[in-house]
């Protein structure tokens, strides 16, 4: 679904990104980590086109963005949804607004149709119906991940960026919110990639995880691989004092699906 090849990004004299390689295969819910600062929404963004990159390579759906014109980007843009970090609602608009804000952008669709397939979405991310008119600041913590997830899949997208999807919330609307992606991911087919910190979610939903080192992707595979290695960052992320490993206390996540 995306292949990204020697990917470089900077800012100033600085590179966040030095030759970075990573595959997001379809079907997969893939879990993207790094320390703090290691540029983990930067690559993100990168790949949406909002941070410009200094050389490599980015494929989508097969296609080079570097190829593509405005309109193919679009169109590109169309078949994808984005969590971004802490919600990012637009605070002067309500729920349903917010939800129908790709659908004003890219279809022309009637006011009672968008009316109709926001509900709809509210609904599939488990919200109710009276939280269509609230506004943003109405909001907890979970409801507000929830609307921006809705609006993540407003177009009905082949892939998901989340983006700390579980960041802020408490131990138990993180398990509820990690539930809600695995069951929309089964039941819709999604491709998922997700930066995280959780380690809960890596080990609830995650069939492979990429970990960013040194501008590089340093290491990805399942889980139980990455426990096994002798990095001295992944064995402090996995068995330090915030990362104790409960092997056996998660449910093992569904087997990784067959790259194309």
């Amino acid at each position: 679904m995306i292949s990204v090849r020697g990917l470089q990004v900077g800012f100033g004299d600085k590179l966040v990104m030095n030759g970075l390689d990573l595959d997001l295969y379809r079907g997969e819910v893939l879990g993207f980590v790094g320390a703090s600062g290691a540029g983990k929404s930067v690559l993100t963004r990168t790949i949406l086109g909002l941070i410009p990159k200094r050389a490599g390579t980015i494929e989508v759906f097969g296609h080079n963005l570097d190829h593509l014109s405005h309109q193919e980007r679009m169109q590109v843009g169309e078949r994808w949804g984005v969590l971004f970090q802490e919600g990012a609602l637009f605070s002067s608009l309500t729920v349903r607004q917010n939800i129908q804000t790709p659908m004003r952008e890219h279809l022309h669709l009637s006011q009672t149709m968008m009316d109709g397939l926001a509900a709809q979405k509210l609904s599939l991310v488990g919200l109710p119906q009276d939280a269509a008119d609230k506004y943003p600041s109405e909001l907890s913590g979970g409801m507000t991940k929830r609307v921006a997830l809705a609006r993540a899949l407003a177009l009905d997208p082949e892939i998901v960026f989340l983006d700390e999807p579980t960041s802020g919330l408490d131990p138990i609307s993180a398990g509820d919110f990690d539930d809600l992606i695995a069951t929309l991911q089964r039941t819709l087919g999604l491709t998922v990639f997700m930066v995280t910190h959780d380690l809960d979610s890596l080990f609830a939903i995650c069939n492979r995880v990429a970990v960013l080192g040194h501008g590089k992707v340093s290491a990805v595979g399942k889980i139980e691989e990455l426990l096994q290695s002798t990095d001295p960052w992944l064995k402090a992320y996995f068995h330090g004092k915030r990362g104790v490993v409960r092997a056996g206390a998660r449910a093992a996540p569904p087997p990784a699906p067959h790259p194309a």
